[in-house]
């Protein structure tokens, strides 16, 4: 049964800001190794890749797709990434599974925030990395301008392996500066040539940098260096491998995705500069922890070591099932085999395996350590899960994603598909785990949050596209509480004669309010037998089912307490029905008399923010009613932010801070404690409760 040397596997993500031009990269190299015979584009919506029709329609994608291709006797397995900055958690769970990754920053638009995020992120995994400055054929392209840029936004020294052959309209090749050659393109073609003449001065620079920062890193290389010596290419390469494992610099190489040029030099470099699955495992050992034990065990990436593999992606299809994506540490994954799930611990049955390339499937008959494959219909299987052997169980580290960030209300446009609703939200829950669906006990409403607009647009698009089900999204209700500031006593009393037995129930309540948090207090202070016993739980029921309905804007009342003191009956029409109708009644009258207020909750809000917006961020916390209790100096020249704000003026932040910070701003929330609606709010929220009342009455 044959499957991959891990030795001559490559895993890598392709990652950087929405429009860096990613899928285009990816399509070139699929074109150039002769996976594809012609390459896709994005705006017509052709690529391999981005294959989701949300992905064709929006232009960008919304989830890593995966491909394979070989390259001089070597796999590469690339994980092409989103960019934008609702899905870019899913390129922290791609990220985490990857042993290198190339970075491209384009020569116009240069580092965006979207790919210094995703650069931490890289860091997070201790993923070595290459730089492609990429759309140097397009019009304002500057090679330079994008070097300094990597340098500025990523704290790491640039050093290019290559550089072009004009930029703009100009731009027809490339300078390999190892092999000391030019590979400009004529008609359709790279043609191998001598450096152009008037680029010599520039390559002569650069290589001498490189050959620099090379002999540093060697103190024989440095001696022989400062003596005149030659240092040949082949110590050139194992110090750019070094440097690029160790991540003491960035190896820097460039082209146009789109035109094809560079992409055979970024495959060599690919080879050169990032780590088999076997070096990575030295780079970050494979620890995991065993579940019956608790201990900490450590694998090899070796087909004689027990079977360790992570699900790092899964894609629900309505039709074939759940497609889970995996790739293996240790041991060998085996067509027709049973393994354990050792975070549920229930067997799966593994039953045919393929190999990807965007939506193709390539069926293979095992897969060994280091490689990425996917299997159907495993039954009990989610992202981040760690398949193994029952008799060596080990759970790897799951990646932790980022907290949804953003909430609406959504309701099926057809009565009744409630059920079809919440079935199709939790299948596309499982292939992502950035998207949460509850149900709010208190409103009745389904909550679905994500990670921005976008993000929550794309699920309710697959909703109906997978599983035939139409939503309408709109802004969660605020759970407002109502409450009292003063004391007040009042009667109720129902009387009702209509031919034969009566009803009479006759009250007497005094309401004082409660500190806030206290709930509420029901105390019975009847003397004698005004109100008999039987009834006076009766006048409770009606007191806490009026609280539960609201008073003054229909929400429910909190922080109060309620004494029965007085009352009558009657020996005939007396009844509980009566009494609980009096209490209630009771209640009202004593509510509107007591100073009714209503309450908000108020939420304790975390911003971390690059410094040069502080004060931009801070001014729009203050317009939204927020009292900032402090800020923190982050590492990274951050600062974190400390605030306590009504979720009112929440709901739309997410887009908000994206916007201010340029996609750069995080932020978390938590209730903290109710506080006072501010007078005109609350006359606004009564007035709408009012309007709704009597268009449910004209109804």
């Amino acid at each position: 049964m044959s499957y991959l040397d891990a030795g001559r596997i490559r895993n890598v993500a392709i990652i950087a800001h929405s429009g860096a031009g990613k899928t285009s990269l990816a399509e070139a190299i699929l074109f150039s190794t002769g996976v594809i015979d012609r390459i896709g584009s994005t705006e017509a919506g052709t690529t391999t890749m981005d294959y989701e029709p949300e992905e064709t329609a929006r232009k960008i994608s919304v989830s890593s797709a995966i491909a394979f291709c070989d390259w001089k006797d070597t796999r590469i397995n690339l994980i092409d990434t989103p960019g934008f900055i609702n899905f870019i958690e899913d390129t922290r769970g791609s990220l985490r599974i990857s042993d290198g990754a190339v970075v491209i920053v384009s020569a116009l638009s240069g580092v965006k925030a979207e790919t210094e995020k995703i650069w931490k992120f890289a860091c997070e995994f201790e993923v070595p990395r290459i730089v492609f400055i990429n759309k140097l054929d397009k019009e304002s392209a500057n090679f330079s301008l994008a070097l300094s840029e990597i340098q500025k936004s990523f704290e790491t020294e640039a050093i290019p392996l290559q550089i072009p052959v004009g930029e703009g309209e100009g731009f027809r090749g490339i300078v390999d500066l190892l092999a000391l050659k030019a590979y400009i393109m004529e008609n359709g073609k790279m043609v191998e040539t001598d450096i152009p003449g008037p680029l010599q001065a520039s390559v002569d620079e650069y290589r001498k940098k490189l050959v620099e920062k090379i002999a540093e890193s060697d103190d024989s290389l440095l001696e022989k260096y400062l003596e005149g010596g030659e240092i040949t290419t082949e110590e050139i390469m194992k110090g750019i491998r070094e440097a690029s494992l160790t991540r003491r610099f960035i190896p820097t190489v460039c082209g146009s995705a789109t035109l094809n040029i560079g992409i055979r030099q970024l495959l060599d470099a690919m080879l050169l500069c990032l780590p088999s699955p076997v070096e990575m495992s030295r780079i970050s050992p494979i620890r995991g922890r065993n579940p019956k034990e608790g201990r900490e065990v450590e694998r090899k990436p070796e087909s004689t070591a027990p079977l360790t593999a992570y699900v790092f992606k899964t894609i629900a299809d309505p039709f074939s099932g759940k497609l889970s994506i995996f790739r293996v540490y240790a041991g060998v994954v085996k067509a027709d085999s049973t393994v354990l799930n050792a975070v549920t611990g229930t067997k799966e049955r593994i039953g045919q395996i393929f190999h990807l390339i965007g939506k193709r499937h390539v069926p293979v008959q095992a897969v060994g350590p280091g490689d990425i494959a996917a299997v159907v219909k495993l039954k009990d299987t989610n992202v981040g899960d760690t398949l193994c052997e029952e008799h060596h169980p080990i759970v790897l580290e799951r990646v932790k994603f980022a907290s949804p960030v953003i909430s609406y209300a959504i309701a099926p446009k057809t009565k009744g598909d409630e059920e079809k609703v919440s079935t199709g939200l939790h299948r596309i829950l499982e292939e992502d785990p950035t998207l949460s669906f509850s149900r709010d006990e208190e409103s009745k409403e389904m909550i679905l949050s994500g990670m921005g607009q976008v993000h929550l647009e794309v699920a309710l698009e697959k909703l109906k596209r997978k599983f035939g089900v139409e939503v309408i999204m709109k802004t969660p209700k605020i759970p407002y509480r109502e409450t009292i500031k003063a004391s007040a006593k009042t009667q109720g009393k129902y009387k009702k004669q209509s031919g034969g037995r009566g009803q009479y129930g006759d009250c007497w309540i005094e309401i004082e309010p409660l500190p806030r948090g206290a709930g509420y207090e029901f105390m019975d202070r009847i003397v004698g037998g005004v109100i008999p016993q039987q009834y006076r739980p009766a006048v409770e029921k009606g007191v806490v089912e009026t609280m539960h309905e609201g008073i003054l804007a229909g929400y429910p009342v909190v922080d109060m307490k309620v004494t029965l003191f007085d009352g009558s009956y009657h020996s005939v029409d007396s009844s509980e029905m009566a009494f609980k109708i009096a209490g209630s009644m009771a209640l009202k009258k004593a509510f509107m008399d007591a100073k009714p207020i209503l309450l908000e909750p108020i939420m304790k809000v975390e911003v971390t923010i690059p410094e040069d917006v502080l004060g931009t961020v801070i001014g729009d916390l203050n317009s939204r009613r927020g009292k900032v209790q402090g800020v923190d100096p982050q590492a990274g020249g951050n600062q974190k932010i400390l605030a306590l704000v009504p979720m009112a003026e929440m709901l739309t932040y997410a887009n908000q801070l994206q916007g201010i910070t340029s996609g750069r701003g995080l932020y978390s929330m938590e209730f903290s404690h109710y506080e006072e609606v501010p007078g005109h709010i609350a006359q606004k929220l009564v007035a709408e409760r009012q309007k709704q009342k009597e268009e449910a009455a004209q109804h």
